[in-house]
């Protein structure tokens, strides 16, 4: 059982990390949301902000944090 708020946050930093690894190594991109912006990253680690227009068309442009 987890004990405490620190070690369920430690477990999942290392859920995430494992994640991203799986993904990088498969080629695969990996989506998230920051700062209110959808973002594709890359296995390259390139950033990407994703954004629909008004006509539901998908555009990708480089992510700058």
């Amino acid at each position: 059982m987890i004990e405490n708020r620190e070690q369920l946050q430690e477990i999942l930093k290392k859920a995430n990390q494992h994640a991203r690894k799986q993904a990088k190594e498969l080629g695969a991109s990996i989506y998230y949301i920051k700062n209110n912006k959808r973002v594709r990253e890359d296995a390259e680690g390139k950033k990407f902000e994703i954004i629909f227009d008004a006509t539901g068309e998908r555009q990708e442009f480089e992510y700058h944090e």
